[in-house]
């Protein structure tokens, strides 16, 4: 599929010291091609093929930080320990090999399940209260130890990154996972400085994480964090009902360090506030843009016929128009675009929209999900 009118796609990036070739993101998705934790071979190869395929920017699948019960799954990989580091420094030297950027995402799943498998580690789980979702209790409550250590875990992952020669770092703020649960009220409810009835206040410990990597970092290295409204729990939770609460929440993490904001929403042309600026409205990514004045990534069903949500099911989806993502692009409502399970199927996917490469785009099959193609 070529698109002749995609040429705002492919304009140059440049944020800090990261110079992107394209608009173009590779959003992280959780693959578990990584037993006991350590990425291999085949997974440095899964990444260097994006690379190979021009993509301007690879967010790694969810790394996790180096805390008991970070976890969710056996096979997610670390971004701690010397064999794991050792790994991604494999993965980043390949991708830069082959022409790429790239960037760990560094995550900790706090009190969630694993929707596909019943594993669970060995020692509790940790959360803002010990709630999985609202009034459902799991795991431990942390206590300042635990969060100090947390921080610290997140901090220390993001210099290692750099050390290793990655090009920059993305903090998991979204899903309702670790950092998304002192976001969400409905799973903080503490009543100590992490916490509180207003969005600000339980937006003190991701712009804490931000900050101590930032230090950690230097000021040159940029710094991502995705964030979103749903949460696998609730996929209609909302922490931000106006313009003005979603300023209230982004600002101080744009304020504590972060350069882009990385905006999750389910399908990227919906409109974030509807009822404010009609159909056509700013989606969620524009806003944040608005608001804040910081560069966006937006995400959401790029490429594709079907959301995301129904590969888990079992479900393909066939390749679809690129042109809404074109027209937003082009009144430049967001910086950014992640693109995800099309480019689990197609490697090669950025040169097919570009039309250097003949091959048709293929279909997403859910069965891509279990193999590294």
């Amino acid at each position: 599929m070529t698109n002749p009118n995609a040429d705002v796609l492919f304009q140059p990036f440049k944020i800090k010291s990261l110079e992107m070739q394209n608009r173009i993101v590779m959003a992280p998705m959780t693959r578990t091609f990584s037993p006991g934790g350590v990425p291999k071979n085949n997974v440095a190869e899964y990444y260097r093929r994006r690379a190979a395929g021009d993509v301007g920017l690879i967010l790694t699948e969810g790394t996790v930080v180096d805390r008991p019960a970070s976890k969710n799954e056996e096979a997610i990989p670390n971004f701690f320990g010397d064999e794991a580091l050792s790994g991604w420094r494999k993965v980043a030297d390949g991708v830069h090999a082959a022409g790429g950027k790239i960037g760990p995402q560094i995550w900790h799943t706090g009190s969630t399940r694993n929707a596909r498998n019943e594993w669970v580690p060995d020692v509790l789980v940790e959360s803002p209260s010990g709630l999985k979702a609202p009034g459902k209790p799991r795991g431990n409550v942390m206590s300042e130890e635990d969060i100090a250590d947390t921080i610290a875990a997140f901090a220390k992952a993001g210099a290692d990154a750099k050390r290793l020669g990655f090009d920059m770092a993305e903090i998991h703020g979204a899903h309702g996972y670790l950092v998304d649960q002192f976001f969400w009220s409905g799973t903080n409810e503490r009543t100590d400085k992490w916490g509180g009835k207003m969005l600000p206040e339980r937006a003190r410990f991701a712009a804490e994480i931000i900050k101590e990597m930032r230090v950690a970092v230097g000021e040159d290295f940029p710094i991502v964090i995705r964030v979103s409204q749903w949460k696998q729990q609730d996929y209609t939770a909302r922490l931000a009902l106006t313009p003005e609460e979603l300023e209230a929440w982004l600002t101080p993490l744009v304020d504590a360090g972060a350069d882009v904001l990385h905006c999750s929403q389910r399908r990227f042309w919906e409109p974030e506030f509807p009822e404010l600026d009609g159909d056509e409205g700013l989606n969620f990514a524009g806003w944040a843009k608005k608001v804040t004045g910081a560069p966006t990534i937006s995400v959401g069903s790029v490429g594709l016929d079907g959301e995301f949500f129904g590969s888990f099911r079992g479900e393909n989806a066939q390749p679809a128009s690129l042109e809404k993502l074109i027209t937003r692009m082009e009144r430049e409502e967001f910086d950014l675009i992640a693109v995800g399970r099309v480019l689990i199927s197609n490697p090669n996917w950025v040169r097919q929209v570009r039309g250097d490469d003949v091959e048709p785009i293929k279909a997403f099959q859910a069965k891509d999900l279990f193999e590294l193609v």
